[in-house]
């Protein structure tokens, strides 16, 4: 009885030991399940940050920044451009650039007149959809031009100092002792103004008559009036402005535009408001004067 029990015994221990390993094979997996699901909650939640911080990171588009689309205009091609409302006039310049090969320096930029480069897109009331004049040229239209227009200034300018002073010369005392127009547009001392939108009317020219002024500047061109006809000149024409105050009403300024290369060429406007000469000549000839 003894053998047989030990044998039992054995054979009991035999049976029994699979039944422990089994049993701690089941721990096993039960412990490995906790991990991996531990791992899954984990990897779950690295997944649901990785997603939000996906989300946060596509609402960045333009910097949150308000922009405005432009109609760019520029020798007969026009281009479409976005661009940040707060954006100045000298970072358009660099846009235009950009779409153009057009240098900043050699751009005529005009919105309502001739656009301020320190001034904001925002500040001088751009609006989205708005059409952007440009007008220049290339290096290489610069340098193939014979005689450019600074060259032609600088002549006129050397010939003024040689003679007295314009209101002084007989030609111009017969318009100007007419004395000043009732109906001319108010002057404005000490301040520089846009061009406005309206003609600019009520002066004399050479004969007398009454001339008024119109700036197409989506045409570049200056159109000159008279009762009899209306003169229309492309701006590119243009190859001076000559200026100066009349005595005794420096609010008012005799204006020269030279359509030819003498003297005999120049249409003269009696009695233009004072603070509308620089407009008037930036517009026209523009801040560079390369040709």
């Amino acid at each position: 009885m003894a053998s047989q029990d030990g044998n039992e015994a054995v054979v009991m221990e035999t049976e029994g030991s699979p039944k422990k390993e089994e049993s701690a094979g089941a721990n096993l997996g039960d412990e490995d399940a906790e991990a991996n699901e531990q791992s899954g909650q984990e990897d779950g939640g690295n997944s649901s940050s990785q997603c939000q911080a996906s989300v946060s990171n596509g609402g960045d588009t333009d910097d949150g920044k308000e922009t405005v689309d432009l109609k760019i205009i520029w020798n007969k091609n026009k281009y479409d451009l976005r661009i940040p409302l707060d954006a100045t006039g000298a970072s358009l310049k660099e846009r235009i650039h950009s779409l153009t090969g057009l240098p900043p320096s050699m751009q005529k930029v005009m919105y309502k007149g001739l656009l301020p480069e320190d001034k904001t897109l925002r500040e001088i009331k751009v609006t989205n959809g708005a059409k952007i004049m440009v007008v220049g040229s290339t290096i290489n239209d610069v340098l193939a031009v014979n005689t450019p227009k600074e060259v032609i200034q600088q002549e006129v300018k050397a010939e003024e100092n040689k003679k007295e002073p314009l209101c002084q010369q007989k030609q111009h005392r017969k318009v100007l002792d007419k004395g000043k127009p009732e109906d001319i547009m108010p002057s404005v001392k000490g301040t520089k103004e846009r061009l406005p939108t309206v003609p600019l009317s009520g002066m004399y020219n050479k004969s007398g008559g009454k001339v008024r002024l119109t700036f197409k500047l989506e045409q570049d061109q200056l159109w000159i009036g008279t009762k009899e006809r209306t003169e229309k000149l492309p701006m590119g024409s243009i190859k001076n402005v000559v200026t100066e105050p009349i005595e005794g009403h420096d609010d008012y300024y005799m204006m020269a535009f030279q359509l030819g290369p003498t003297e005999a060429s120049y249409y003269w406007v009696y009695w233009v408001p004072v603070q509308y000469v620089d407009a008037i000549k930036d517009t026209v000839l523009g801040k560079w004067q390369y040709f």
